[in-house]
């Protein structure tokens, strides 16, 4: 058996489907969609395995996997080739009357071979779901799944390969010695989910080749919770969305910013919703309904974060304790300093500080030390202050009323801003993203544009400054 590096790897597959480049961009919409009804096929086939992948990479609920992992993919999947043939439509536009003759038109192109790096904490959704754009817009793809949820990242390899030929997509596995090894490639397009330390690194290997890159990142997500908000109906949500994948999701709440007269009240409904979804905390590495932390250096970092606050002033209200098996309690923090560590970081846990506001300057002031989040969540029945809200703080997307949701929306764009990443994903955004918009003008033999060759004598001048003045 022949034994080659990762570089030599994935410079072979790199060059299998350069190979088929052509034929890719030939292909008919026609076979784009049957693609895509062929990997919804296989998705179904292979769910079983998808959800013991996940369990045993970190303990995931089946049904959470089905509902935040598989449901999402397929979804948007059904979405994409109901719409597919509009989306690739050539868009005619309107032309200039200074290019009186001519005719101009959009054609969507695919961007060629495009490279995937996904993350360990939505395995399979955060892997497939590019994916299904980058095939919609007619690439090719080499797919990186994470090496730190295994399990998974082998059941996508087998899912792939039995629904794609090498020359159409790949999975390669491993760790940052070949995800090294293929950004050193000169993809047309990166397209990359994690860490904004590492982001800047796929971003610097980008510019080498001067390919597109579409970064989803993070940041420290606030929940916003005013005075006129129904406590109540916040609560569920919040500990929901919270809680779900046990906290290790890029938009969970990471925060809540809640006014100073309602806090009390809150932080009991939290508590009782805790109880309400899991039980016993104290044996909540038992529950079978709770997701675990994926190692124990990530289950470190958050013991870590959490006895920093403790030291610098914080309380804990709940939990707050390392169980069995890489769980961590869910748990609550009060009186958390803004010099804590886990108010300069992104909690990525089941770890939620409950900060008071008396004003919307304070308010203000302290999303200010974190900007640009991946998302923003904001309870009111205050039209005027959400407006205020949505209008005033950058994020990467919003939701009123609720959290975490507006990921699984398909016909929205996901994506970050500066800190949080930037490009756009799902649905159209995510066709788009992965498609080059081709200017195409097309000329008669006779154009306006010959009476303003040179040599310029009098009379073109006077047409030139004839039509900065009037057009």
């Amino acid at each position: 058996m022949e034994i080659i590096n990762d570089t030599e790897k994935a410079a072979k597959v790199f060059k299998a489907l350069k190979s088929n480049e052509l034929n890719l961009r030939r292909e008919p919409v026609a076979g784009r969609k049957e693609k895509l009804k062929r990997l919804l096929k296989n998705i179904e086939k292979f769910s079983k395995r998808i959800e013991e992948a996940i369990f045993a990479d970190f303990h995931k609920p089946a049904a959470e996997v089905r509902l935040t992992e598989i449901f999402p993919v397929t979804s948007e999947i059904k979405y994409v080739v109901r719409n597919l043939t509009a989306w690739t439509q050539e868009k005619r536009t309107a032309t200039p009357i200074t290019f009186f003759g001519a005719s101009s038109k959009i054609v969507y192109q695919p961007k060629g071979i495009v490279l995937i790096i996904s993350p360990w904490n939505y395995p399979f959704q955060l892997a497939v779901g590019p994916l299904v754009s980058a095939i919609a817009a007619g690439n090719g793809a080499v797919l990186k799944p994470s090496e730190l949820s295994p399990n998974t990242s082998s059941v996508i390899a087998e899912l792939i390969a039995e629904t794609f030929s090498e020359d159409e997509v790949t999975v390669l596995q491993g760790d940052k010695e070949i995800a090294q090894a293929l950004l050193d490639l000169p993809f047309d397009h990166i397209f990359f989910t994690g860490s904004t330390a590492i982001g800047k690194v796929v971003m610097e290997k980008a510019a080498q080749h001067l390919a597109g890159v579409t970064l989803e990142l993070g940041g420290k997500s606030p929940v916003i919770i005013d005075s006129t908000a129904d406590l109540k109906d916040a609560a569920q949500k919040v500990t929901w969305g919270k809680f779900l994948n046990a906290g290790q999701t890029c938009i969970a709440p990471d925060y809540v910013l809640i006014h100073e007269g309602k806090k009390t009240e809150f932080l009991k409904l939290v508590k009782d919703n805790i109880y309400k979804l899991y039980g016993e905390i104290s044996e909540i590495d038992k529950n079978p309904d709770y997701c675990h932390i994926v190692n124990g250096n990530h289950l470190r970092m958050l013991e870590n974060l959490t006895a920093d606050a403790v030291n610098k002033g914080a309380e804990i209200e709940v939990g707050g304790k390392i169980l069995e098996g890489n769980t961590f309690q869910p748990t609550i923090l009060t009186n958390v300093s803004a010099d804590s560590e886990i108010m300069k970081n992104e909690i990525f846990g089941p770890v939620l500080p409950l900060l008071g506001y008396a004003s919307e300057k304070e308010l203000f002031e302290i999303i200010a030390r974190n900007p640009n989040p991946l998302a923003l969540y904001i309870f009111s029945k205050n039209k005027k202050f959400t407006d205020k809200i949505v209008n005033e703080i950058p994020s990467g997307g919003a939701a009123i009323n609720d959290v975490v949701v507006h990921f699984a929306n398909y016909v929205l764009p996901f994506g970050g801003v500066k800190e949080s990443g930037f490009g756009k994903g799902h649905g159209y955004y995510g066709f788009l993203e992965f498609s080059h918009e081709r200017a195409v003008m097309k000329q008669k033999k006779f154009t306006t544009i010959k009476m303003f060759y040179p040599p310029f004598t009098k009379r073109v001048k006077k047409l030139i400054d004839w039509i900065i003045k009037f057009f």
